[in-house]
């Protein structure tokens, strides 16, 4: 097993954690997130839509950052900030690829973005959910993006009830807007239905592979979903 360099830091709104199998891959990530994030906040003051609207928008030529978010967010029919997270996360990885490093793992406030030629595990939190923190997922197949939405333990906006809507992609950005989109329809006393409309909204969004979803104790999966695991966070 090689030798693997993490750290934990916050900027602002983010709250990150990278894991690099080169210590240059950190910087990289940093540094990227650093400056995709100024870039965002320029393009907001001159277009402040783009900051709180809950619906798509068309998506500019530039900067970056805000492309992609508005890329993800239409495929997902929601507003562009639903995709902030992954695709800082996205832009991250890929300028640690350019540094060389092969484990590329940038976690931003819940939403994964990863390539890695070992297999990563992640572990759901749903507050104080009894599952939260219990199970995970192995990651195995990349580019792998991973987000979860919740609408009772999340700082996010959420329209519907689930404690957890997971989502896979192969990025991080378009999973950030999908599970957004999907936490959305999980509502109502009936478990099943509201679980079932997750995921057909999850299999409805171009370029969704897989969906976890829980909802008053219930969980339901569809597509491609990474084998699950036990986790243990105190190790």
């Amino acid at each position: 097993m090689k030798n693997l360099y993490r750290e934990a830091f916050n900027l602002k709104e983010s709250r990150c954690n990278v894991i690099a199998d080169k210590p240059e891959g950190i910087g990289a990530a940093k540094d990227s997130i650093k400056r995709h994030r100024r870039q965002l906040e320029a393009y907001i003051k001159t277009h402040p839509k783009f900051s709180y609207t809950l619906e798509p928008v068309p998506a500019p030529t530039a900067p970056l950052v805000a492309k992609l978010m508005a890329e993800a967010a239409e495929k997902a029919g929601v507003g562009p900030m639903a995709a902030v997270a992954g695709v800082l996360a996205d832009l991250a990885v890929k300028d640690m690829l350019r540094v060389g490093c092969e484990v590329a793992v940038v976690e931003n406030g819940g939403e994964i973005s990863a390539v890695a030629n070992v297999p990563i595990d992640v572990a759901v939190a749903a507050g104080d959910e009894p599952l939260s923190k219990r199970f995970g997922f192995r990651l195995t197949n990349f580019p792998i993006g991973v987000a979860t939405s919740s609408g009772r333990f999340s700082h996010a906006l959420s329209f519907g009830d689930a404690e957890a809507a997971t989502v896979f992609c192969k990025n991080a950005g378009l999973a950030d807007a999908a599970a957004t989109a999907v936490g959305n329809v999980v509502k109502g006393k009936d478990c099943q239905a509201a679980i079932q409309a997750g995921i057909n909204k999850a299999l409805s969004i171009q370029g969704v592979e897989g969906v976890l979803i829980i909802y008053k104790g219930s969980v339901g999966t569809a597509g491609k979903v990474p084998q699950i695991i036990k986790v243990d966070i105190s190790k």
